[in-house]
């Protein structure tokens, strides 16, 4: 049985999980349906972050339903998004179909962030083994013997320590516990940052995913009912220069590149609406140390092209509950195992971000910034892979597939399901 202090706090947990991210609540759900005493330490008092990723794909719906949690995810505010559409200069054509997909949920549910986080969170504290400690801020990690035995924190009351057998870092691309050991993720380049911004929504625009592409610049719009969520894909290290040509250019770029936004680009009222993401591709060449493994962006930080970060991330979380369970209840854990995460959930991350880096190098190239001229449409033919998919509409299932599904789907290990429940908790005979 863990230990505790006179706070209440544990002081020992069989595994601390650092980050309450998608994959950290993730594991924490489904280690502690498995009987083993985690703890998940997360940094800030909430889950409210504005402008994260919201997508939650039919991979991850399925694996709600396997843990008994789809009718009340069913039941959070959502839109359903089955179909991506690009709009280039000279026309607008379909990208995907999700109703193509195999399996129940032809879909992406587009749902806030909190709201996911919280529903796992209350699903997860049902579990007597589960503890959250939220304002708990990890600050380096603990060694003995050659190994990592837990961390090192600091929360409102001061500085503390956890031990713990395993330590998972889901803690970000920014991981500080991934540094405090020496790991080290290898770089891609990125030729893209991206500006989130919101915008109000007319009865008449596109529903669902949009995406509008020219040479060096794109918007991405994401139908949340009354507001679209806008992302302005800028070439890498342009934000200063953006900036400081004020928010009238601003606007004006926005509205170029999709006229009919153009009677309300100056809800866009200062800098202050507009919020930066740097976009970062990299992955980590060793995700372990002895006691230690790093999933999610804390082992491989993905490009926002396509949305897949958050259902890696949850995925990942399913293939290490899998394959350390047995470590962790029988006290047998070694680095074998962390390698066996590892090298299952490399396969993935390393086709997605191939996939990434393509579609970089096919859409970005500078641009001039001081051009704020209206695009003149072009005529002619849509490009070639567009006409393709377009005539042959069941090709819509290839894109489709590897965003809404994944190269390596995985599914909730027998000891994590649950029959449909609105509570999470078995139905009653």
């Amino acid at each position: 049985m863990p230990t505790t202090s006179t706070d209440g706090h544990r002081t020992e947990a069989t595994c601390v999980v650092v980050g309450g991210g998608p994959a950290g609540m993730m594991l924490g759900l489904l280690l502690a349906r498995a009987g083993i005493a985690v703890t998940v330490l997360e940094k800030h008092g909430d889950f409210l972050r504005d402008f994260r990723g919201d997508t939650v794909h039919p991979s991850t719906l399925t694996l709600l339903d396997e843990l008994g949690l789809g009718e009340r995810f069913a039941e959070l505010p959502q839109r359903r998004v089955d179909a991506a559409r690009v709009l280039v200069d000279q026309g607008m054509a379909r990208i995907g179909d999700l109703r193509r997909i195999p399996g129940r949920h032809g879909h992406i549910a587009l749902v806030p962030q909190w709201d996911f986080l919280n529903l796992v969170k209350d699903a997860a504290q049902e579990e007597p083994t589960f503890e959250l400690r939220m304002r708990t801020e990890v600050v380096g990690v603990i060694r003995a013997g050659g190994r990592v035995r837990g961390v090192r924190y600091r929360d409102e009351s001061g500085e503390g320590e956890l031990r713990a057998d395993l330590v998972v870092a889901c803690d970000g691309r920014s991981s500080t516990v991934r540094d405090s050991v020496g790991l080290r993720p290898r770089e891609f380049g990125v030729p893209m940052d991206v500006l989130w911004f919101r915008l109000s929504r007319r009865e008449s625009d596109q529903a669902g995913l949009l995406a509008r592409f020219r040479p060096g610049e794109g918007l991405v719009l994401i139908d949340r009912g009354e507001y679209s969520q806008c992302g302005y894909l800028i070439p890498k290290g342009t934000e200063a220069r953006l900036r400081a040509g004020g928010i009238e250019k601003f606007q004006t770029r926005i509205a170029r590149l999709v006229p009919t936004l153009a009677d309300r680009v100056t809800e866009i009222a200062s800098f202050d609406d507009v919020s930066a993401l740097l976009v970062r591709l990299d992955r980590l060449r060793r995700w372990h140390v002895p006691g230690l493994l790093c999933i999610g962006d804390a082992a491989h930080a993905m490009s926002p092209v396509g949305g897949v970060g958050i259902n890696l991330a949850v995925q990942d979380a399913v293939a290490t509950a899998r394959i350390i369970e047995p470590g962790l209840s029988r006290s047998t854990l070694n680095s074998r195992d962390l390698a066996r995460v590892s090298r299952r959930r490399r396969i993935p991350a390393v086709i997605i971000q191939a996939a990434q880096r393509l579609v970089h190098r096919a859409l970005f190239r500078r641009i001039d910034l001081e051009n704020t001229a209206p695009v003149e449409p072009r005529s002619g033919r849509l490009p070639l892979p567009l006409r393709v998919l377009n005539r042959i509409p069941i090709l819509q299932a290839i894109p489709a597939t590897l965003v809404g599904i994944g190269p390596l789907p995985e599914h909730a290990p027998p000891f994590a399901r649950r029959p449909p429940s609105r509570s999470g908790r078995p139905t009653p005979d």
